[in-house]
């Protein structure tokens, strides 16, 4: 089986504070968006998993969320036969799109139609808790928000407007746990103003991030100054930054490259779900 595992952008996050059990309560509106990593997902004789990668920095071993969803899911169906993955990534990492939480969700949805164990969404998004705090939302991969530490999952229900997204992502990754506990320091007032249709789009780790990343500041202000950007904001804990584009954005990414240099990947995309159940 191949199948698509899409990035998700924030288009709203609010940290509503410390829970007991360490992690933050959240609020946020998360889409996914047409950039995608491919995983080809094969049953095969004798037991044991084979888990290939085109990016030779990411590990292959037990603490990479593909691994991890296939021991969950043999754990959950008792499911024991071979499993061989690998996984095409496109989706740059710590980069707060959620390529990990994703390929996950992929892995759980993809052995559920091979094997035939019958898991219902609710029993998936079950399972997928268990992995990370993201990962529940990547089993439907529609436009939703989710609440609690990000596992309780309510689908958007309407569809957000069209166009397309330039991803802007720096060469450093923002450790989500510190953007967090920044943000818990701080006291940090959330950015906002700007609106994709009835959305007001907002991220309350801006603040924090911002303002060690002092780069990340440049980079929204100068790609909202920018013909043919409508908005610009950070996606999840960051890196990237997401600038909303009208039909005026030609030539955006050289521009992007001239002025921050070539070490910042672009990528163009589009709102919209790409596999989900």
């Amino acid at each position: 089986m191949s199948i698509d595992a899409p990035a998700k952008v924030n288009l709203v996050l609010r940290v509503l504070g410390k829970r007991a059990d360490g992690f933050h309560s959240i609020e946020t509106l998360m889409a996914p968006v047409t950039l995608a990593d491919r995983l080809e997902i094969e049953l095969c004789k004798g037991g044991g998993l084979e888990f290939t990668c085109s990016d030779a920095t990411l590990p292959l071993d037990g603490t990479n969320l593909v691994c991890r969803a296939v021991e969950a899911f043999r754990e959950r169906t008792g499911f024991s036969g071979g499993v061989r993955v690998h996984l095409e990534k496109r989706i740059p990492h710590g980069a707060g799109l959620g390529g990990g939480s994703s390929d996950a969700a992929a892995v759980l949805r993809g052995l559920n139609g091979l094997v035939g164990a019958g898991l219902e969404v609710a029993d998936l998004e079950e399972l997928a808790a268990g992995l990370g705090s993201d990962v529940p939302f990547f089993v439907r991969g529609v436009a939703a928000w989710c609440r609690g530490r990000g596992e309780i999952v309510e689908p958007l229900g309407e569809e957000l407007p069209g166009g397309e997204l330039l991803l802007v992502k720096p060469p450093f990754p923002v450790p989500t746990a510190w953007a967090y506990g920044a943000w818990a320091r701080g006291g940090f007032p959330a950015t906002s103003g700007a609106r994709l249709g009835s959305i007001e789009l907002m991220n309350d780790l801006e603040g924090p991030v911002f303002s060690k990343y002092l780069v990340l500041p440049v980079l929204k202000a100068w790609l909202l100054a920018q013909e043919g950007v409508a908005a610009a904001m950070m996606s999840g804990s960051g890196s990237t930054m997401i600038a909303f584009l009208n039909d005026g954005a030609v030539g955006l990414e050289e521009r992007v490259g001239e002025e921050f240099g070539a070490t910042f990947g672009m990528f163009r995309c589009r709102l919209g779900a790409v596999g989900g159940v």
